[in-house]
């Protein structure tokens, strides 16, 4: 005589309501890490989205009151620092802004986004410096022939930006013209330089004698002043390349929570 099946139905009920149990625990433990993690990325998106705000207005109020300041080179007029902080804080802002969206929404979409696009400018920065430290040689021959290039450009009409950039780097380093003072004989075409060359500035200074003019070259200056100043440069850096990284960590968690949150709570 073949047995029962009475027991196993007994005891189906038990393991049921163990597994459910299991189940909701789990969707518990989900949600409970996704909302402590969607809190801490939209705060961390939020600031990152104020940092933009902050950057593009300095860049606005710079091109407002300097024109295009910064403006050195000839090849590539529109690479002003104002530019650069416009380009760089509306970035910025929405990459913040797609983030804060993501994080409060809950998002896949928009976090994967997120996600993406810091990693692709991660990325793009991560080649920049590589190919820099490669062709370190040609980058300093090519810059150096473009800024005489722009040396022309001085005190004409729309270039503004470059004669105040020149301006202020000849009197706060002290220097004279790309690789010396003789660089402005080709400009002017006489023995002459910009008075913002000479020791002590008057006005027509620049038609003097050379011994009342900075003999230092202002690219090799500014060169030395940057390596002299690496540790902070490489400071700031790296502090840009850590809340980038946190911004990928928080944004992959994330995702992976909400895909979890979505499983075991479904």
């Amino acid at each position: 005589m073949s047995p029962s099946p009475a027991p196993l139905i007994l005891w189906e009920g038990p393991v049921l309501l163990v597994h459910s149990h299991q189940e909701l625990k789990r969707c518990s433990m989900a949600h409970n890490c996704l909302q402590c993690i969607k809190y801490l990325m939209f705060v961390f998106n939020l600031l990152f989205w104020l940092g933009g705000c902050g950057i593009l207005g300095v860049g606005i109020w710079l091109a407002v009151t300097q024109g295009n300041f910064a403006t050195l080179s000839s090849s590539f007029p529109s690479l002003s620092a104002a530019n650069l902080l416009i380009v760089t804080g509306t970035f910025v802002m929405i990459i913040g802004f797609v983030g804060c969206i993501g994080a409060i929404k809950e998002n896949k979409c928009l976090l994967l986004s997120f996600f993406i696009m810091l990693l692709i400018i991660f990325l793009l920065e991560l080649t920049v410096v590589i190919l820099f430290f490669v062709y370190t040689d040609k980058i300093d021959k090519y810059a150096q022939r473009d800024l005489k290039k722009g040396l022309h450009l001085y005190g004409t009409d729309g270039n503004i930006g470059l004669t105040n950039a020149w301006s202020i780097i000849q009197t706060d380093f002290r220097c004279c013209g790309v690789s010396n003072y003789t660089d402005w004989f080709e400009v002017y075409n006489t023995t002459r330089v910009p008075d913002s060359c000479c020791l002590e500035f008057s006005e027509n200074c620049g038609l003097h004698s050379p011994g009342t003019w900075w003999k230092a070259p202002c690219y090799e200056t500014v060169k030395i002043w940057l390596q002299e100043n690496l540790l902070a440069v490489g400071i700031f850096g790296l502090c840009t390349v850590l809340v980038q990284i946190l911004g990928l960590t928080f944004a992959m968690t994330m995702y992976c929570q909400v895909v979890k949150a979505d499983t075991y709570c479904a």
